[in-house]
């Protein structure tokens, strides 16, 4: 299926600080799939203490929004929708991921020996030992998918700091929207010199309400003149679909 593959989007209703109803999150896909997006990943929280989701959880709420997708794709064309999470690298998410009671994202390649699965940092501060679990979470069959990482404050001051989580097999993942300042300049400093460095394995949307597809098409625009054609179908095409195992063209 051709088109952007967003890896990152909180458009579920009502289970964190995405969309608060249905018709919004509808309206979130129906935005992105206008600007090109074939496929969207639903994204929501598990961080304990603020979101406090398991899995069961995420899927009750992911269930929840199958009628009213269904209905609406009917009138008119939906992006294809998955389930994952956005994962907290705490203690007790990463205990959950260990046993296997997390939501990676799906594999479409059956024979795939491992997984993708979305993390998310603290924004002041890297966990302790962050590069040494992400090896853990190879040997348990997943590949670490880190979020954002120009949002966090270490890599404002040294994109070197990621070195460590890099060597460890993390694949980077850019919210698009650093790119036109949504958090700032630091942040947006940050994504363009990892953009430079070549450091991105893809890029998302990390949207949260239908007002942000207007955000995330600048963004876009903003990634072509950085990037070129060619890079901007790089971080929002092929990118995500080799973290999926989707077929790549081109490429056997």
């Amino acid at each position: 299926m051709p088109g952007y593959v967003d890896l990152h989007c909180h458009w579920v209703a009502n289970i964190d600080d995405g969309t608060r109803a249905p018709e919004a999150g509808i309206a979130l896909l129906r935005g992105l799939h206008d600007l090109g997006f074939t496929v969207v990943m639903a994204t929501p929280h598990m961080r304990p203490g603020m979101f406090d989701n398991d899995r069961a959880m995420l899927e009750g709420a992911y269930d929840r929004m199958r009628a009213p997708l269904a209905e609406a794709g009917a009138a008119r064309p939906l992006p294809e929708v998955h389930l994952s999470s956005e994962h907290f690298f705490d203690e007790v998410v990463f205990e959950r991921i260990r046993k296997g009671d997390a939501c990676p994202y799906p594999s479409f390649d059956p024979k795939a020996k491992k997984r993708g699965i979305l993390i998310e940092f603290a924004n002041e501060r890297f966990p302790m030992h962050a590069h040494n679990r992400f090896f853990d979470l190879h040997r348990a069959g997943y590949y670490p998918v880190l979020a954002h990482p120009e949002r966090y404050a270490p890599v404002w001051a040294d994109t070197a700091a990621l070195e460590p989580v890099v060597g460890a097999g993390a694949h980077l993942l850019l919210d698009v929207c650093s790119l036109v300042g949504k958090y700032g300049r630091a942040a947006q400093r940050a994504a363009e010199k990892l953009l430079d460095e070549g450091a991105y394995a893809a890029a998302c949307s990390d949207a949260h309400k239908p007002e942000d597809v207007d955000v995330v098409a600048k963004a876009i625009q903003r990634l072509e003149k950085l990037t070129g054609a060619d890079g901007a179908t790089e971080l929002l095409d092929y990118g995500p679909r080799r973290i999926l195992h989707l077929p790549v063209p081109g490429e056997d």
